[in-house]
């Protein structure tokens, strides 16, 4: 038992530190939502990718505390990473699309309720934004059709904004 102290007391330090590093990570993304006006949908599941994003660092903090072995940790994680690599290579546009959704929350020009243009020479598109999720973004164009877009495409594509929403207009 005494061998294990150091062990035991940064791994109880370590339990005790996630909710609270939760948490402030998630008033902040609240707190710049609610600067930014984002949807509380949309910040919902920023919070929750973070929320990812944190549990897989502090499982990689509880294998560096029980001094696992860096070989044998490195032949696991390649091994990981190489089947993870294989299965995700096929599908290489869901996570480009995920992080692009969250690039989008923080960064994005446009809002939902914004009459936006799509400058693609091949299919211009005249929409309106309806929502945007982690994946893609829904456009309801002029017509009714409702188009959804994936999130990536647009660090791809020019987007030119024809109307800003309500939001805009409120402040002036």
């Amino acid at each position: 038992m005494e061998r294990y102290i150091v062990q035991i007391i940064a791994t109880v330090i370590l339990v005790i530190s996630i909710p609270i590093i939760k948490y402030v990570v998630r008033r902040l993304i609240i707190k710049y939502a609610t600067f930014s006006r984002k949807i509380e949908a949309r910040t919902k599941q920023v919070v929750r990718v973070f929320n990812i994003m944190i549990n897989v660092m502090f499982g990689i903090c509880f294998v560096i505390i029980w001094g696992v072995d860096p070989r044998n940790l490195l032949v696991a994680l390649s091994s990981i990473f190489a089947v993870i690599g294989v299965a995700m290579f096929a599908q290489w546009s869901l996570l480009s699309n995920i992080t692009a959704g969250i690039i989008i929350f923080f960064t994005s020009t446009f809002r939902v309720g914004d009459h936006i243009r799509i400058l693609d020479k091949d299919m211009p598109v005249d929409a309106i934004v309806e929502d945007i999720l982690s994946f893609h973004t829904l456009l309801k164009t002029l017509d009714g059709e409702i188009i959804s877009y994936p999130n990536s495409l647009f660090f791809q594509k020019g987007i030119s904004i024809i109307h800003i929403s309500k939001w805009e207009d409120i402040e002036e």
